[in-house]
């Protein structure tokens, strides 16, 4: 719906003093009075500004309102956070710019098995959800394995998110998105992933039948904002653009190196996330190499992996082992020791560390 000079809103604020709140609102709020009446004795005052329109009413009753007041000066009202108005409007007092707070991760042992669990949740847009770190490390990071049944043109808008690291890894099928600044869309197939640094524009175009991606979000809630002003792509090609320290990465399958692994018996492809983020964190591909599996341990704060294909038995130290299949996936927390045995030949593993440097000790 397109905006028109002819239609206004407002927000109807009951109040018992509207006398008083004339010099609450405008003094101390710094709004601007636009409309009062009736004139011998003001029962409505309309005042507007910090991007609303207030209506204070002191005929209509009711519950007093509350007003939320978004700004990063530290003059505003005095420093006080919470104000109460003459005629009891609660005003409350938030940064407009937050910083991001990261949760100290709780750590666990997970293990999440797709046929044990319940059917997929349909989300917004008609997307499918499985939450596969369902405790989400005490909301440190959430991943979710996300699926599309019916592809085609995807109703999105010009968005971004407020966030720590995010990581989409296409499991099946394939995606169009375009992002601020890397040029005309680009389509994500099985094996490819971006990641999409903090707050960088994008929106997705089209998906093919069956589309399924792994998303990593860190933390586990954060807030997604519409860009109303950014049409994209953008008319510039900044490849080496950095958002707030972290680099956008495109990654294809059909470029893959791979190398031996930090663990035994494995050889992995390294998705350059890690170097790209300045090890905020790493992404990387395992898959079954020559030599035997060992136990092994590590030091880094989050550890998660997904199985895409083959199968593997997940041996945990003090722990029942788990057959593992595809759909799968674990968390290990550090220090804990486990081995990946069995591995058939076609084992793909989905590895994904925060932070991306961290340390692994192995029985040689």
């Amino acid at each position: 719906m397109e905006h028109s000079d002819d239609i206004r809103a407002e927000v109807c604020l009951p109040t018992v003093d509207l006398k008083s709140d004339l010099g609450f609102f405008g003094s101390v709020l710094g709004m601007r009075l636009d409309m009062i009446y009736p004139a011998d004795d003001p029962t409505v005052a309309v005042y507007s500004g910090h991007g609303l329109r207030v209506r204070l009413d002191q005929t209509v009753g009711g519950a007093p309102g509350i007003l939320r007041i978004l700004t990063d000066r530290q003059e505003f009202a005095d420093g006080q956070q919470v104000l109460t108005s003459p005629g009891g409007t609660r005003v409350e007092v938030h940064p407009l710019n937050p910083p991001l707070e990261l949760p100290e991760t709780e750590h666990a042992f997970v293990v999440r098995r797709l046929a044990d669990q319940a059917p997929w949740v349909i989300g917004r847009a008609g997307m499918h959800y499985r939450d596969l770190i369902p405790n989400r490390l005490g909301g440190s990071i959430i991943a979710s394995h996300i699926r599309i049944p019916d592809g085609g043109p995807v109703p999105d808008m010009v968005h971004f998110h407020k966030v720590g690291f995010q990581l989409i890894f296409c499991y099946r099928g394939w995606v169009d998105v375009v992002y601020e600044d890397q040029g005309p869309p680009l389509r994500l197939t099985a094996g490819d992933c971006f990641i999409q640094p903090p707050e960088i524009r994008h929106r997705v175009l089209e998906a093919s039948d069956g589309i399924e991606v792994i998303e990593i979000g860190v933390p586990a809630e954060h807030i997604t904002e519409i860009d109303h002003e950014m049409s994209l792509p953008t008319p510039h090609l900044r490849p080496d653009r950095e958002w707030q320290g972290q680099k956008f990465v495109f990654n294809q399958v059909k470029d893959a190196v791979w190398t031996p692994s930090r663990l035994s018996g494995f050889v992995a492809r390294d998705t350059t996330i890690a170097a790209n983020t300045r090890n905020v964190a790493g992404v990387n591909v395992l898959r079954k190499g020559d030599g035997k599996t060992t136990w092994a341990q590590h030091d880094a704060d989050i550890h998660f992996t997904f199985v895409m294909e083959g199968s593997m038995t997940l041996e945990g130290e003090g722990k029942e082992p788990f057959s593992l299949s595809p759909g799968d996936a674990f968390v290990i927390p550090p220090g804990m020791r486990t081995r990946y045995s069995d591995p058939t030949d076609d084992l793909e593993l989905l590895e994904v560390t925060l932070s991306g440097a961290f340390e692994t000790i192995s029985d040689r």
